[in-house]
């Protein structure tokens, strides 16, 4: 199945000025070296999923896990499932190559195990976000 990318109504579509979401993105295309923004995406039957981020060329799918405060064990969940939506985003956007996921220093912990493993097997590049704005890749341990 091919998605296909549209046009977001706006630039940063729900990302307000000043959201960690927006810093999220700015920081990681910084360091990549591409601009990535929120899109929106057509599924053939007409439904619509969202990518967090993918570049203008949309070779680069990004999901963000951005939860801040402290560590709750649901955020693996959220890990777990913006992978799963990756791994589907990556299969079904005929320009993708790469998939990343942003996770913020709090999140981090969600990578324990065999969840950082199955990321690194499954192609899945990983990068955290501090709380000073930089990004760095996720070195598992």
């Amino acid at each position: 199945m091919n998605l296909t990318v549209l046009d977001a109504p706006t630039e940063w579509s729900r990302f307000a000025e000043g959201s960690i979401e927006r810093g999220m993105l700015l920081a990681l295309g910084g360091l990549l070296g591409t601009v990535l923004r929120p899109k929106p995406l057509k599924l053939p039957d007409g439904s619509r999923a969202e990518v967090e981020g993918i570049d203008t060329e949309g070779r680069i799918l990004v999901q963000l896990v951005s939860n801040q405060g402290a560590y709750k064990p649901a955020y693996r969940n959220k890990v777990m499932a913006d992978m799963f939506k990756l791994l589907w985003l990556r299969a079904s956007v005929p320009t993708a190559q790469r998939a990343v996921l942003l996770v913020t220093e709090v999140t981090v912990q969600a990578l324990g195990g065999w969840v950082a493993r199955a990321a690194d097997d499954l192609g899945i590049e990983v990068y955290v976000f501090d709380r000073d704005g930089a990004v760095t890749p996720f070195l598992r341990t």
